[in-house]
């Protein structure tokens, strides 16, 4: 990925072209973690819809353990995503250009700690499998807030239910408005469509490359993403540091 590219997805400064491709990117990193995470600890932790139903199905049964550990994976995601809005909102308070940099280095870090928690899921199971599973959620939270306050609610990365829901949306404005005698192209987002199914695709392809790694290398797997995502945010991240240095032999 060239440098200027990289500099552009981390960068404070935003475009809708920039917002795309880092929704492109992050699409692929959501589905290595949320496929290969999977294989480590048996759950998917992209998306809460999952856990929500647990909690209710588990309350029901009377499994009140499995609820609350469901409760503490929802918990976890929500932390993640109001751990960026800390982020981003202090950063921007202090005009800082690693604004967005940051939440992305700290997904970095945590990927890296998951590298190291999973050689230990064999030997505490009780322990290190339900940690895991709430550091894989806050991740995703993590992530999915990023991209949401980037773009503003209209780029969603590591759940696909809404992407193919609007899909589904836009093909079937196609087929009424090219249907029948109906025609009228302008009421169909082209555009919008091409980017859905890129990030459709990109999580899918993310999802076989995550599983496929994992598989072939275990926890070891998370270092490219991590090394991505890591540098995606350098240059902001630099520029900061640049400027407290500055600031620090005035």
């Amino acid at each position: 990925m060239p440098l200027l590219l990289l500099h552009t997805l981390g960068a404070r400064e935003r475009t809708r072209r920039s917002n795309t491709q880092l929704g492109f990117t992050l699409a692929f990193v959501a589905g290595a973690v949320n496929a290969g995470g999977f294989l480590a600890v048996h759950r998917y932790t992209s998306h809460m819809t999952g856990f929500i139903s647990a909690i209710a199905d588990n309350l029901v049964l009377g499994q009140l353990a499995l609820a609350l550990a469901a409760a503490a994976f929802l918990a976890a995601f929500t932390a993640g995503a109001a751990s960026t809005a800390i982020l981003v909102n202090w950063a921007r308070h202090r005009e800082l250009h690693s604004e967005y940099a940051l939440p992305l280095a700290l997904e970095s870090l945590l990927l890296l700690a998951f590298g190291l928690l999973g050689p230990n899921l064999d030997i505490l199971v009780a322990l290190f499998v339900p940690t895991t599973v709430m550091l894989l959620c806050f991740i995703m939270g993590l992530q999915n807030a990023v991209i949401t306050k980037i773009s503003r609610a209209e780029i969603r990365t590591t759940h696909m239910t809404g992407v193919v829901t609007d899909i589904g949306i836009e093909i079937g404005r196609a087929a009424y408005f090219h249907g029948a005698g109906t025609r009228n192209p302008g009421r169909v987002d082209g555009g919008r469509l091409r980017i859905l199914g890129a990030i459709l695709a990109l999580f899918l392809f993310g999802g076989v490359a995550g599983a496929a790694a994992f598989k072939a290398f275990g926890f070891f797997a998370v270092l490219p993403i991590a090394a991505l995502l890591i540098a995606i945010a350098a240059s902001p991240l630099i520029a900061d540091l640049r400027t407290l240095i500055r600031a620090a032999q005035r």
